[in-house]
């Protein structure tokens, strides 16, 4: 199925959320020394914070650098989910 993103989303986010969903432990550091991630850990650590906001992604612990997948960003890269759909993120980088 064809992924459905948000119009807030860009094409950063997917590439975040696949490793994500494919990693125990997922940090912006580790995806910024990735070869498929041509972002900046700042940049990278912007776009962690708007998926977790929108919920598609949560971080370990209040605060943390960590992120896990949430059920509905796994349904969104399985294209069962309209991200347009969803609530979109209150922060605003």
């Amino acid at each position: 199925m064809a992924r459905k993103s948000a119009r807030w989303m860009c094409t950063l986010d997917e590439r975040v959320m696949e490793f994500v969903a494919e990693s125990i432990l997922a940090r912006p550091s580790v995806m910024a020394s990735e070869l498929r991630f041509n972002a900046s850990e700042e940049r990278i650590r912007e776009r962690c914070k708007m998926l977790a906001d929108a919920g598609l992604i949560a971080p370990i612990h209040q605060g943390g650098d960590y992120y896990v997948i949430t059920r509905s960003g796994q349904l969104y890269l399985d294209g069962e989910l309209d991200a347009e759909n969803q609530p979109w993120p209150r922060l605003s980088l």
